[in-house]
């Protein structure tokens, strides 16, 4: 296993702004830290590439199909998927970091009405937490993810899992046992089997 930092700071408590920060940081971390970019992960037919691939392609494509600003494009993923990444994180962050566009309202049929920092923070930067396990397991880095962010998250999803469901964004949920920790319970909800591991070469 790999040394990357972790949360010393919960996301559960920042601004929209500072949380993604964080959270695309600590994703930056596993990037960064990531040696094998065909490595298969717990993403049935995913390899590590694909994970960075799917968050820099589709929140982009919501954006501007939602009346939102254009994400510049950095290297393609199949050449550079951590110079990919980068650009993409750096370029959401600008978004958030500046007033106007912050607040730029978006039009979606399927959120309705939101100011980009609201969209960024309810769809996306949740999104880049969840994966950040997904690319540490394949990898073999600290898949630690902060406690606090799990179970908000994991609560808040479970109060609208037949919308989440039906979206078709989340597999069958994979039971944990009773009285598992906010990680696992997210992990599972989300269709993860929490102890999936890459098979040896």
């Amino acid at each position: 296993m790999t040394e990357n930092s972790t949360l010393s700071v919960s996301p559960a408590g920042l601004s929209p702004a500072e949380r993604h920060r964080l959270i695309a940081g600590a994703f930056t971390d596993r990037v960064l830290g990531t040696r094998d970019w065909d490595a298969p992960t717990p993403v049935a037919g995913w390899a590590a590439r694909d994970v960075v691939r799917h968050l820099c392609e589709w929140f982009a494509g919501f954006l501007e199909a939602s009346g939102g600003p254009a994400l510049p494009h950095g290297p393609s993923v199949d050449d550079d998927p951590a110079g990919a990444w980068q650009v993409h994180a750096g370029a959401v962050q600008q978004l958030l970091d500046d007033p106007a566009t912050a607040a730029h309202i978006l039009r979606n049929p399927h959120v309705g009405e939101l100011s980009v920092t609201n969209a960024t923070d309810m769809i996306y930067t949740a999104d880049v937490f969840m994966h950040t396990w997904d690319l540490a397991r394949a990898t073999g880095q600290d898949d630690r993810l902060d406690p606090a962010f799990c179970a908000q998250l994991v609560d808040g999803m479970a109060q609208m899992e037949d919308v989440l469901r039906s979206s078709g964004q989340y597999g069958p949920a994979v039971a944990v046992p009773a009285g598992a920790d906010a990680q696992t319970r997210l992990l599972g909800f989300i269709g993860r089997d929490p102890h999936w591991r890459p098979e040896p070469s």
